[in-house]
C-alpha cells in the first residue's frame, strides 16, 4: 500500500513542498513506494513553487483509510490532519512546531522533531548525502520552503541552519535569493481572486485558550494595502467562518513581510481584550499595528490570552 506523505490543512507552501520532498527520499532512495498528498488547495506562493520548479500539484484528500500508512509533515496536532488520521498507520513524524498530542500510532514510530524554522530544514539534515542525488526541481522545492518559512530570513523563527542550508540550496540551483524570494511574495500577494472566507481560512490555524477556540488566521505579504483595502469585508464574513468552523472567533493578522511586523484586525470588544492582553498594546479602532510580529509559531500564539 503507498505510503501517502502530507502536512496540515489550509496547506501553505511548507506542507506543499516537504511532502514533495519527503515522498522522493522515500521513492528514490529507500525503495518505499510513497506519494505526497495536501489537505486542501494550496496557496498562491505555493502554487507559484510548483509552477516555477514544474512540479505536479500532489494529489488532494479529505481523508486516510484504516491502515493507510502515513508519513505526517509540518505538523502533529490532530485537529490540522484528516478525521479518521488515528485508523492510519503512522510511520514518522517530521515537524517543527509545539507538541500538541493527541495522535495515536499502532506501532513504534521515526519522530524527528527540531526548533527550526522550517521542516524542509529538518529534511535536508536528515536526507544527508543522499542530497547529492536530488533533483534539481525538488531541491527548488526545499529552497522555497525555508525562504518561505523564514520569509527570507527575516522571521524571528529562523536559525543560522535554515539560513546556510538555504544559501547552500540557492548557490548549487544558481538561485540569487533575494531576486527569487521577491517573486515568492508578490505570489504570495496576489490574493485579488479569494474571497473574504477564503482569506480567513488559507492561512490558518486552530487554537484554544481557556476555554475559548479560535481560528488564527496570517496573511503574509509584500503589498498589505491590497488586504487592508478589504478590512470591513474580512471583518463581516468573521462571524460566519467562526461559526461555520465551530470556532468562537476569527482573529486576523495581517504581516507586512518588508517592513517586519503585522496589523491585526478589530472587529469587536473581544477581540480588542484579547489584542491589548496578548500584546500590550493600545487599541483605538478596527485595527492595531504590532511592531516586530511576524511569527504566528513564536510571537502570536504563544502569547494568546482571553
Amino acid at each position: 500500500m503507498t505510503t501517502l506523505v502530507f502536512g496540515h490543512k489550509s496547506p501553505d507552501t511548507d506542507s506543499t513542498g516537504s511532502p514533495i520532498i519527503w515522498a522522493w527520499y522515500l521513492n528514490e532512495i529507500k525503495g518505499v513506494d510513497a506519494a505526497p498528498a495536501l489537505l486542501g488547495e494550496p496557496n498562491t506562493e505555493a502554487l507559484f513553487m510548483l509552477d516555477h520548479w514544474k512540479l505536479d500539484k500532489p494529489q488532494i484528500i479529505d481523508d486516510v483509510q484504516a491502515d493507510q500508512p502515513v508519513v505526517i509533515v509540518d505538523t502533529n496536532n490532530p485537529a490540522e490532519l484528516p478525521a479518521s488520521i488515528n485508523d492510519a498507520d503512522i510511520t514518522a513524524i517530521i515537524d517543527h512546531h509545539r507538541l500538541v498530542g493527541g495522535l495515536e500510532t499502532k506501532g513504534p514510530v521515526n519522530i524527528v522533531m527540531e526548533t527550526l524554522a522550517c521542516t524542509a530544514t529538518i529534511m535536508y539534515k536528515m536526507i544527508g548525502d543522499d542530497m547529492a542525488q536530488m533533483p534539481t526541481n525538488i531541491k527548488g522545492a526545499m529552497l522555497t520552503c525555508i525562504l518561505s518559512d523564514t520569509l527570507e530570513f527575516r522571521s524571528p523563527t529562523t536559525t543560522q541552519e535554515d539560513t546556510a542550508i538555504a544559501h547552500a540550496l540557492a548557490k548549487d540551483l544558481g538561485v540569487d535569493i533575494a531576486e527569487y524570494a521577491a517573486q515568492m511574495f508578490a505570489a504570495k500577494s496576489d490574493v485579488s481572486s479569494f474571497s473574504e472566507a477564503e482569506l480567513l481560512r488559507m492561512d490558518s490555524k486552530e487554537y484554544e485558550v481557556d476555554g475559548k477556540k479560535f481560528r488564527v488566521s496570517v496573511l503574509e505579504t509584500t503589498s498589505p494595502a491590497a488586504v487592508l483595502n478589504r478590512k470591513d469585508a474580512l471583518m463581516a464574513a468573521m462571524p460566519g467562518v467562526a461559526t461555520e468552523d465551530g470556532a468562537d472567533q476569527v482573529l486576523l493578522f495581517v504581516v507586512d513581510i518588508l517592513n517586519e511586523e503585522a496589523t491585526m484586525l478589530i472587529p469587536n470588544d473581544f477581540t480588542k481584550s484579547v489584542a491589548e492582553k496578548s500584546f500590550g498594546a493600545t487599541v483605538t479602532g478596527d485595527s492595531v499595528v504590532l511592531p516586530g510580529v511576524m511569527s504566528r509559531k513564536k510571537q502570536i500564539i504563544p502569547n494568546i490570552k482571553v
